[in-house]
């Protein structure tokens, strides 16, 4: 079954088993048929099938009796509202993404980690938009992003463990890392420099510049990144290094104000 934790969701039995299946459908990208289901999730049919129903009765699931098809409930989309609002850095950040878009003219990306992973909560298209991998809402690798890396160079060691032990290390360009050793031999030049740098490390092409986003506390709280698809002027998008850790800092600013003050 898809599940960024196996081990989690089997300790936290059924609930957690359950969400596993929601996650399941909602990674599919499409309404899915019961029968699609079944190989991938991992579960005998009666259990599946009682998950399922279970998801559908409290709207956490749509049925399509027509087609027959499962796809993500309503429920849903009230719920993401919620977490947008309480949990997301995006409305906090909004106004200082706008001038940073608008002083750079780049791509902006903000993101938070979730399981180890990359989940971008906002974007600024660049002036002249490119396609490329990231959008809101939408998962990526940590290990090989400007965003990731920053976040990940300042977890705490038992948090960064767990974090590592999630990464594919699958090796997308010429230049993605792909050992836990480079990984932290990276994060500690991270640390050092106070940003973090995507040298067409997840898709050619592409480079950034990021920033991590720290509480009063030092915790990690999101990510800011400035992308450029003009992979020959790497000299241009470094000396945005300054600009990206200022922002950086008026977001947490921002947020500390935002949320209950931290136990130091």
């Amino acid at each position: 079954m898809a599940d960024a934790d196996p081990q989690k969701s089997k300790q936290d039995g059924t609930v957690g088993r359950t969400l596993a299946v929601l996650d399941l459908v909602a990674e599919l990208g499409r309404p899915v048929r019961f029968s699609e289901l079944m190989p991938k999730a991992g579960l005998p049919k009666a259990t599946l099938f009682r998950f399922i129903q279970s998801l559908t009765n409290q709207g956490m699931l749509n049925y399509d009796e027509d087609r027959q098809t499962y796809a993500p409930g309503l429920r849903l989309v009230r719920l993401a509202h919620a977490a947008w609002a309480q949990s997301s850095l995006a409305p906090i950040a909004a106004p200082d993404l706008d001038a940073l878009s608008a002083a750079t003219g780049e791509t902006i990306h903000l993101a938070q980690l979730d399981q180890g992973m990359v989940l971008y909560v906002d974007k600024r298209n660049a002036k002249r938009p490119v396609e490329m991998f990231s959008q809101s809402g939408k998962i990526g690798p940590a290990y090989c992003t400007g965003v990731g890396k920053a976040m990940l160079a300042h977890l705490p060691e038992d948090k960064l463990a767990a974090a590592i032990s999630r990464q594919s290390f699958h090796r997308f360009t010429a230049n993605t890392l792909t050992t836990d050793l480079k990984l932290r031999a990276e994060l500690a030049n991270i640390r050092a420099r106070g940003f973090a740098w995507d040298d067409e490390e997840h898709e050619m092409g592409i480079r950034c510049i990021a920033a991590p986003i720290l509480s009063s506390a030092g915790r990690i709280m999101g990510a800011l990144s400035i992308t450029t698809a003009d992979a020959s002027d790497r000299a241009r998008l470094m000396s945005y290094a300054p600009l990206v850790r200022e922002t950086a800092a008026k977001i947490a600013d921002a947020a500390n104000a935002w949320r209950f003050p931290e136990q130091k």
